[in-house]
């Protein structure tokens, strides 16, 4: 998969045995600017002739991912059982009428250059049967991480940061919810004003100071207060939500104050969200890419006090390839048959199978 930040294609090789996984190999495959900056605009105002040329391009990427992840762990690809592709999300507008999700990458390029049977859209049985079609990644959570002896929460700090509650108690459903921007806006409003992928280690953000006017005014967005089913995207949390924000305030502001800022919203927005619905956990696991970042890391602490905060790590999971792994999870149910999303997440009315099957046409040489 690629996710809402786009910095590479994330690959998981995991073989499952029984009730376990284990992930054999993981690594990324960095996009490049230009094709990172081309799919990053891409939207549903896009033409059909624009997506349809990414839809191939992708494809093709993900193809030699799926190559490359298969020679790092000396492997052929007739010991594979499927790819479960996720795909590049261009539009998730769950609450459209009728509702929307896109995720580009032709799963038929993927399974006709690989010779593997791929499983792709995972996203639209969930909204089919009136979900958010988004977070899937608790389920897989639960699956994994769930204790019954301790009250957990993992975050994931992609893009947007969303989180998944794991009651110890197993009367009790799992619930899990998109909180609102993670890196993106980060990643965002430091490559038009510093020209880099990234705001490295949370430097720039921690060398400005947070803007409390701002800062009240980005909160006040009707999003955080939303309950729960709920999901989110660059659809919505994007530079001309910031822009829009930002004018509405009659002061000029530093570009790292605003860095710092948009920082510190990641930040309270998520301790919110746990504080309102997680209230009784003890121990918080991250995953994604921004649980490299300290400065973020250490600033949630401060707002958490008494929650153990780490990696998945921990839980023996690599934090940068747990949703690689969701994906794997979730094509080993869809061959099987079995449902893939959690209607306590995500709204749905019943659980549901998630994914097209995708057949090689022909045999992989």
């Amino acid at each position: 998969m690629s996710g809402t930040s786009m910095d590479a294609i994330d690959a998981a090789l995991v073989r499952f045995s029984d009730n376990s996984l284990e992930l054999v190999a993981y690594n990324q495959f960095p996009l490049n600017d230009k094709i990172r900056n081309e799919v990053r605009s891409l939207s549903a105002d896009s033409s059909n002739d624009e997506i349809s040329t990414y839809h191939g391009l992708l494809g093709e990427l993900f193809s030699d991912a799926v190559i490359k992840i298969i020679q790092q762990a000396k492997l052929e690809g007739s010991n594979i059982l499927a790819v479960g592709s996720h795909g590049q999300t261009i539009i998730h507008l769950p609450e459209a009428d009728p509702p929307q999700t896109l995720q580009i990458g032709d799963a038929t390029i993927i399974a006709t250059r690989t010779g593997i049977k791929t499983v792709a859209d995972f996203r639209r049985m969930d909204l089919e049967a009136g979900g958010q079609g988004a977070p899937l990644a608790p389920a897989l959570h639960a699956d994994l991480f769930r204790s019954p002896t301790v009250n957990r929460c993992i975050l994931n700090l992609g893009g947007i940061a969303n989180i998944t509650v794991l009651p110890a108690d197993l009367n009790r459903a799992v619930t899990g919810f998109d909180t609102g921007p993670g890196n993106g806006l980060l990643d965002d409003w430091n490559r038009i004003n510093n020209k880099t992928n990234m705001d490295e280690n949370g430097l720039w953000a921690k060398s400005g100071n947070p803007d409390s006017d701002l800062l009240k005014q980005l909160l006040a967005d009707p999003y955080f207060k939303k309950s729960a089913p709920k999901s989110s995207g660059r659809d919505y949390f994007n530079l001309q939500w910031l822009d829009r924000k930002l004018n509405l305030m009659n002061k000029h502001l530093n570009p790292a104050d605003v860095q710092a800022t948009l920082l510190q919203l990641t930040v309270s927005s998520i301790a919110d969200a746990i504080k309102r619905q997680a209230v009784a956990i003890e121990e918080l696991y991250l995953c994604g890419g921004g649980s490299h970042n300290p400065v973020l890391v250490s600033r949630l602490g401060d707002q958490l006090p008494g929650v153990a905060i780490t990696t998945t790590q921990t839980l023996g999971m690599n934090p940068d390839a747990v949703e690689a792994v969701t994906f794997a999870w979730l094509a080993k149910r869809r061959i099987e048959g079995k449902p893939g999303n959690l209607p306590s997440v995500t709204g749905a009315s019943k659980p549901v199978l998630l994914g097209t099957i995708f057949e090689p046409r022909k045999t992989r040489t």
